[in-house]
């Protein structure tokens, strides 16, 4: 188990990075915004090439910030029965969940968007906007995404397993959305 949790940290660890890239990529896509609208109505001049960037990088803001969300607790939950459950039922609600579709799940999507992006990357795939920018780099990242969070899936079975065993203890706390 030991050797599980060392595999869990360094997971967790590539999630916090990915999760700080992330952060940063929300600064560069409202950087490249701002600069996209003051040189529009400044200079009356625009790119398809900026518009596409700013999508791009919300597929990586989403995508590589998907893990980091599970890693840290905050991601979507039905709390009809998660918020009255008892610590133990917690843990064994998130083995279920990952095991049965978190995981799975992602492990389809990241096989299934690989030759997506292969048949992309094979024809140098452009995007048909004038001044529009390759295409492969975007599709990557769904399956460099779903994998990252099939990972964190897996180490977060790891912790919820290690804490079922006494090994560590998990903070189990949901809050819920302030909607």
């Amino acid at each position: 188990m030991s050797a599980l949790l060392a595999v869990s940290r360094l997971i967790d660890s590539i999630s916090r990075i990915m999760g700080k890239f992330s952060e940063y990529m929300v600064l560069f896509c409202c950087l490249i915004s701002a600069g996209n609208a003051i040189v529009r109505y400044a200079f009356n001049y625009s790119s398809n090439g900026w518009l596409e960037i700013q999508w791009y990088l919300f597929a990586f803001i989403v995508m590589l910030g998907a893990s980091h969300a599970l890693n840290n607790n905050e991601h979507v939950r039905v709390d009809l029965i998660y918020g009255a459950a008892s610590d133990r039922a917690k843990i064994w609600i998130d083995i279920f969940g990952l095991l049965l579709f978190l995981i799975p799940t992602c492990i389809f999507l990241t096989w299934v968007c690989w030759p997506f992006f292969a048949l992309s990357y094979r024809q140098g795939e452009i995007s048909g906007n004038a001044g529009g920018l390759i295409r492969w780099p975007v599709k990557l990242i769904l399956v460099a995404g779903f994998a990252l969070l099939s990972l964190q899936g897996v180490s977060e079975l790891i912790k919820r397993i290690a804490a079922l065993t006494g090994r560590i203890s998990i903070n189990t706390t949901y809050e819920k959305p302030l909607q």
